[in-house]
């Protein structure tokens, strides 16, 4: 479990705003009065740095998400290319609505997708 030390560290929040669970994050951190800074994928992009720093803390697999209409709406071929790392960080950059989200950065360490208990146990 993180632990997050109090009014040190920086949260920024990773998404896209048109996202039904990026906008539950927000409201959640802004109803529990928890200051954050939004990075928006679709204005800011994401660097390939970034994304290999997540997949190290998290795995690709984890990161890049399979669930996704993005990955759903790729051709069969193009799916069955991305089977490692490398590949996965090329797509994310190439399609970023295909991350996970949210991904939250906490100083060193991240979390990924949205789950309310552990947002208690982090945060509160």
């Amino acid at each position: 479990m993180l632990q997050l030390k109090k009014n040190k560290e920086t949260i920024i929040i990773y998404g896209i705003p048109n996202c039904d669970t990026i906008k539950k994050t927000l409201g959640w951190f802004t109803k529990n009065k928890i200051e954050f800074v939004f990075h928006d994928y679709k204005k800011s992009g994401i660097s390939k740095e970034k994304l290999n720093a997540w997949c190290k803390l998290a795995g690709w697999e984890t990161v890049l998400n399979k669930k996704s209409s993005t990955w759903r709406n790729l051709e069969k071929q193009e799916q069955e290319i991305i089977s490692n790392q490398t590949k996965a960080i090329a797509l994310m950059q190439h399609q970023n609505s295909i991350i996970k989200r949210p991904v939250i950065e906490i100083g060193d360490k991240i979390l990924v997708g949205f789950d309310e208990n552990i947002f208690i146990d982090t945060f509160k």
